[in-house]
């Protein structure tokens, strides 16, 4: 008989350990005698079930302050739901507590027996919440990427989410085989008129629920880090007033798209219509205020999840 790979026994170990101590409520000297290891042993798994992912938490208590910023977030701006985390102020991430949130919505709707188009954005916050999903069977579902999943060096977009997500959600996938921007918008069109495209455009533009992360421009954007843009094409873009960008779709501080060459180069879907899709638009962090603020203004999105710290900045 084969033997056990050792890291394989060990991740068997760190599971056992993570389920006693955070479903079965085990101490950590109960799990050590359980087990037959020493005390640090025990500690040392349980962190090893949470650094593998191997344990997923999340807070099911409601916290006051939370829902009633909530509350004030969404009667101000008229949003369809809003959903607000715990600012942790010793955390520089920008996905924390906005990854377990996402997710827990994000399975609300695959939960739903009827069929959805569900739409999915780009970036690192919902690839961080794509890593939260609980595995599910949802046949009836369709999921769509409204973003290319091409770099600008001809590799796959590490941040577009429609594949990471078909590893935790059996349903049909349908990526958008194309470019996160091309060299120009005839091109752009002639791509968008191939039979293939036209398909995934129009499941796009039906979706019932769409789910897209808010990138701020400047000198940390992620369409500046990932290549989509050079310094002088953001310099220009921030100048001409510029505040932030879904999709990569770039918009004003008003909230409607900038007339700029950039936009026409986009070859990402429209964001589907506010009127028969619930946009929820997913960031946090005070580098992404202004870009978070001017998508709720403008009504690029009409849901939205992010923190406390946000939803204070957007009260005013």
């Amino acid at each position: 008989m084969a033997k056990r790979p050792e890291s394989q026994t060990r991740l068997d170990d760190a599971a056992r350990a993570g389920w006693l101590y955070y479903v079965a409520g085990h101490t950590q000297d109960e799990i050590a005698n359980v087990m037959a290891i020493s005390r640090q042993s025990a500690q040392r798994l349980i962190s090893l079930s949470m650094a593998e992912k191997l344990i997923k938490v999340r807070l099911d208590h409601p916290i006051a302050v939370c829902l009633e910023l909530a509350d004030a977030v969404k009667k101000t701006f008229g949003l369809k739901m809003v959903e607000i985390v715990p600012t942790d102020p010793s955390s520089s991430s920008t996905t924390v507590g906005l990854a377990e949130a996402g997710a827990a919505e994000l399975e609300r709707w695959l939960k739903k027996p009827e069929a959805l188009t569900i739409a999915m954005g780009t970036g690192r916050t919902l690839r961080s919440m794509i890593d939260q999903l609980s595995p599910m069977e949802c046949p009836q579902h369709s999921i769509v990427s409204l973003t290319g999943n091409i770099s600008p060096d001809g590799s796959a977009a590490y941040y577009n989410v429609i594949f990471s997500m078909a590893d935790a959600v059996k349903a049909p996938h349908f990526p958008m085989p194309l470019p996160v921007v091309v060299s120009s918008r005839e091109e752009r069109d002639l791509m968008h008129g191939q039979p293939l495209i036209e398909r995934t455009l129009k499941l796009s533009g039906k979706a019932d629920v769409t789910f897209v992360g808010i990138g701020e421009l400047g000198a940390d954007a992620p369409l500046l880090l990932d290549g989509f843009l050079n310094a002088e094409e953001m310099d220009q873009l921030v100048h001409s007033g510029a505040a932030g960008e879904v999709c990569g779709w770039i918009f004003g501080a008003d909230g409607t798209l900038i007339d700029h060459p950039f936009n026409e180069r986009v070859a990402s879907h429209p964001i589907p219509p506010r009127e028969t899709s619930t946009v929820i638009g997913i960031a946090r962090g005070e580098r992404k205020h202004k870009a978070i603020k001017a998508a709720v203004q403008g009504g690029i999105i009409n849901g939205l999840i992010t923190d406390e710290e946000a939803a204070r900045m957007l009260l005013g």
